[in-house]
């Protein structure tokens, strides 16, 4: 039968290929990376998905490498870190932050936990001379840094076990992973964290986290300074100061009590 006059085309095809293809990356992001098994996760045939896949890769989508098969491709990273940039958070905190870098005449980090990385909100550089290596939308190792250590503090020794191996897998099981996590429990008891040195040997830090309406832990703010400006007593200084811009922060967020 034909359609009749009043009959709209429908635009099956194009959505479905679209739907199909966040399929496979959803699939990706799980951690599937072979075809059959792309092809198995989503029920798609395997000649399409590899289609799709492939359009994916081209497009910086999806990465392929031989034996290692697909991941995440650059394209998402950076798309991450703009929705990152554009979402509410480092617009609430911007004012906050410029009133902690002001006052400290350091640098100014806000920062994230994703995909077991620190990820970078903004920074404000500091009056002094001092050359920090983050960037806005760049990554670091979460135990490495002072804001890192302060976006754990509400996970699990379990946890925080499996992100050390993560970072710095030849450590994993020495002293050097015991005597991180005695800061640790350390840092959780107390609501604030230090970098002293482990991320670049002549910088140190103090971070403390950010909490949402739910009490969770969305972020942290830091302080960073070279070590010759941050000595121990400064850094025990600095505590407060930066509590109370953190606090400033989760309480603009809904958050009535940012306590660890």
């Amino acid at each position: 039968m034909s359609p009749s006059p009043s009959s709209k085309p429908t635009r099956t095809i194009p959505s479905q290929t679209l739907f199909r293809g966040l399929e496979i990356i959803d699939a990706v992001a799980n951690g599937v990376t072979t075809l059959p098994a792309i092809s198995e996760k989503t029920g798609i045939n395997s000649s399409t998905a590899h289609r799709l896949a492939s359009a994916l890769v081209q497009i910086r989508y999806l990465k392929f490498e031989p034996r290692k098969g697909y991941s995440l491709g650059s394209k998402l990273i950076e798309l991450g870190f703009l929705a990152y940039q554009q979402s509410n958070l480092p617009a609430t905190a911007r004012a906050h932050l410029e009133k902690l870098a002001m006052a400290t005449q350091d640098t100014v980090h806000l920062a994230a936990f994703d995909d077991g990385e620190v990820a970078y909100l903004d920074k404000l550089p500091g009056q002094r001379a001092v050359e920090i290596s983050s960037r806005i939308g760049g990554r670091k190792a979460v135990c490495s840094t002072g804001v890192g250590k302060a976006l754990l503090l509400d996970k699990t020794e379990a946890e925080w076990r499996a992100l050390f191996a993560h970072d710095h897998p030849q450590q994993s099981g020495s002293t050097a992973e015991e005597e991180w996590l005695a800061l640790m429990r350390n840092y959780a008891h107390s609501g604030y964290a230090f970098d002293l040195g482990e991320d670049a040997p002549l910088i140190r830090c103090v971070a403390v986290p950010i909490r949402d309406a739910s009490a969770r832990i969305v972020a942290a703010v830091s302080v960073s300074s070279a070590a010759e400006y941050m000595n121990s007593e400064r850094m025990t200084a600095l505590i407060p100061v930066v509590q109370a811009t953190a606090h400033s922060i989760s309480t603009e967020l809904g958050s009535r009590n940012d306590a660890g």
